[in-house]
């Protein structure tokens, strides 16, 4: 039989399948969420944002059971993964257009999700995209890997590479589309993804450290005030003068009308942004981990850049300002009073000094008299009743006019 006469082996998928849900147990609900599409136009397999999988005869055909169940778990990871939602993002953002740019991401998404995805009763399929073979690090997102690669040389033998548009957005030819047969409703969508975080809660010790973060992230989904945080964070960003500098590397083209005098030219570099998080002893241990979740949102908002972030862990002292690598990694250390004040001027002594400042503070705290060089924004666990350890009569001064504040946990109200 030649191959373009190739039946389905469905036999033989469904045993992949299996295979993969025995030895990811926690991906099960969406291993079996997935709907079959016999396919002759892709490559191999590949998923669209409706939870579709479309399967090719002919690549079932000559891949081992071993190997199909670990391209199973590959496919539904881009799909919990969100990959197809967050690549549709950043192409907005920066503009990215053409099957190109798309094969690109659908790169970076295969990076994000195959650092940590094999071993343990799961084989590495054939010609599986990894971190090190661009020489990049492990343990990033889509969004971290996509701005430190182009296409080239290390990407020619991924060409024919296409996850379908479950993993970069774009819609393809064989789609079925949102009316088509057999598409999960964002329902039901979100639905899988809650009882594949309960699983992966269940059993922290058997899950890689890039499913904990998701599974931590799909518990909390985005808020309101969350919403509200990040426009904030990024309208201080992205404010008249924030992140822009003069440079004599590219000189300024009034310097045509002035012979014999070079002009410096403006240039906006990334913006930095320092978070000061409030570790004294009136902020709770729940609104701490809340904070934690906010540096990861924060991160989100200034384009995934976590090199950009900065976090300053201060209670009445503060002592050094951390490189973000991972949010849970920070130490949150204090438990004293309460003087964002020493906050405000060690994140300033930084260099480069940061272009925002965000603070997530309970309020009790007195605030520097005068505005900073930079741009502020405040995120306010509510309190009740505001209080003081020393004086119960004493009420702290509110956030400064100078500040932009968005009470995290209310509903939409900020200033």
């Amino acid at each position: 039989m030649s191959p373009a006469q190739a039946t389905l082996d469905r036999e033989k998928l469904f045993t992949a399948r299996l295979h993969a849900a025995r030895v990811r147990p926690y991906l099960a609900t969406a291993l079996f969420a997935l709907h079959v599409v016999e396919s002759r136009r892709v490559p191999t397999m590949a998923v669209d944002r409706h939870w579709r999988c479309y399967v090719s005869p002919v690549f079932v055909a000559r891949t081992p059971v071993a190997e199909l169940a670990g391209v199973w778990v590959h496919e539904v990871s881009h799909l919990l993964r969100d990959h197809h939602g967050r690549g549709d993002r950043v192409a907005r953002e920066q503009g990215l257009t053409g099957p190109g740019e798309r094969l690109r991401m659908n790169i970076a998404a295969d990076c994000e999700i195959n650092d940590d995805a094999y071993g343990e009763g799961l084989t590495r399929p054939a010609g599986a995209v990894e971190p090190r073979t661009l020489r990049l690090p492990e343990g990033q997102l889509m969004e971290d890997y996509l701005r430190q690669f182009r296409l080239g040389p290390r990407t020619q033998d991924w060409a024919w590479l296409d996850c379908g548009s479950g993993a970069d957005g774009l819609d393809r030819e064989w789609d079925l589309g949102p009316d088509g047969a057999h598409g999960l409703t964002a329902q039901e969508r979100d639905a899988v993804r809650f009882r594949v975080a309960e699983g992966i809660t269940g059993r922290p010790g058997n899950v890689p450290q890039g499913w904990r973060r998701w599974a931590e992230e799909a518990f909390h989904p985005p808020q309101p005030w969350r919403d509200l945080l990040g426009a904030a964070v990024r309208s201080a960003v992205s404010a008249a003068g924030v992140g822009e500098d003069y440079t004599y590397g590219r000189p300024a083209r009034r310097s045509a009308g002035l012979p014999g005098v070079v002009l410096p030219a403006l240039r906006r570099r990334p913006p930095r942004v320092c978070v000061i998080i409030d570790t004294s002893g009136s902020v709770s241990d729940a609104e701490l981990g809340s904070a934690l979740l906010e540096v990861a949102a924060i991160t989100r908002a200034v384009g995934g850049r976590r090199d950009l972030v900065s976090a300053l862990p201060c209670d009445a002292a503060a002592d050094t300002v951390l490189t973000l690598c991972r949010a849970e990694d920070i130490p949150l250390i204090g438990g004293g009073g309460t003087d964002l004040r020493t906050g405000f001027a060690r994140a300033l002594r930084d260099r480069p000094a940061p272009d925002a400042i965000v603070v997530l503070t309970d309020g009790q705290t007195p605030w520097p008299v005068s505005r900073p060089a930079c741009r502020t924004v405040v995120g306010l666990f509510p309190r009740a009743r505001r209080w003081n350890e020393d004086d119960p009569d004493h009420v702290p001064d509110s956030p400064p006019e100078w500040a932009r504040v968005v009470t995290i946990g209310a509903g939409p109200a900020a200033r």
